[in-house]
């Protein structure tokens, strides 16, 4: 009796060790990922469950592998460095570069920003025009409608007294009926200038000569009369070739004082 209660008491020990747990299913519903090893886990090795980090799943080595995943909410963090990984509503509202872009700031182009604001003023302002003497007939008349179009907007227009561009400029002006918005400077005196020219010039009410000018080259005279051209003007509009060397020049110096450069090649 007592050697057949023991066995009964033994069986029913086993039977209740084998068991189930109900409360650690062997077909849990969650992803449990663990491996075996002879060696003793190490304390830093962590059983994480659903995307946190996790154990090496290939069961070849014994040192777990460590996965780094990024939290749902707030920072994610990195524990060995300490670097704040940024969500993604985060990077879209603030961009993955926004601290380089608050180091780094570039200095402002003060060309770009004077000729926006040179665009978004409504008023009339002086413009000079410069240009070669070498241009086709339709080029000319191109410069004529432009010049005619900027007088009817009441911007007063300068500019010097040779063939090709300037009377094309000197053409659309007068046919704007305006006279007191257009001024012409010439490099020497009015006797100077070749015949076709002092025949136009004759119908401009505000005409500037330089006869003081008369003992120097022509070349060296327009370029003194170009620099009087910029000093009265708010813009410069230049038609010229890349081998232009002193509408180049002139153009460069106009930069050099600030003013708004618009220039056309023909070429």
């Amino acid at each position: 009796m007592t050697s057949a209660a023991a066995s009964s008491s033994s069986s029913l020990s086993l039977r209740f060790i084998n068991t189930p747990n109900p409360f650690f299913s062997p077909t849990p519903n969650f992803p449990l990922f663990t491996h075996f090893s002879t060696r003793r886990p190490s304390l830093n090795s962590t059983l994480l469950i659903q995307g946190h980090r996790r154990g090496d799943k290939d069961g070849d080595g014994s040192v777990p592998r460590k996965k780094n995943t990024t939290q749902m909410y707030g920072f994610g963090s990195n524990d060995e460095s300490g670097t704040q990984i940024p969500t993604q509503v985060q990077s879209i509202v603030e961009g993955s570069g926004s601290v380089m872009v608050s180091e780094f700031k570039p200095v402002p182009d003060v060309d770009y920003l004077q000729e926006l604001l040179a665009i978004q003023q409504q008023g009339p302002r002086a413009i000079g025009f410069f240009g070669t003497r070498n241009m086709g007939f339709l080029h000319q008349e191109l410069i004529e409608i432009l010049s005619y179009a900027m007088v009817i907007t009441k911007n007063h227009i300068y500019t010097s007294g040779a063939s090709g561009t300037n009377a094309a400029v000197i053409r659309g002006a007068l046919r704007a009926e305006k006279p007191e918005l257009l001024t012409v400077i010439l490099p020497q005196s009015l006797k100077k200038q070749p015949p076709e020219s002092q025949e136009l010039l004759s119908k401009v009410k505000n005409v500037i000569e330089k006869p003081y000018n008369d003992h120097l080259p022509l070349i060296e005279a327009s370029r003194l009369c170009n620099m009087d051209i910029i000093s009265h003007v708010q813009q410069v509009i230049c038609f010229a070739f890349h081998d232009s060397r002193l509408l180049m020049d002139t153009c460069q110096e106009a930069k050099n004082l600030r003013k708004i450069v618009t220039l056309f090649y023909l070429d």
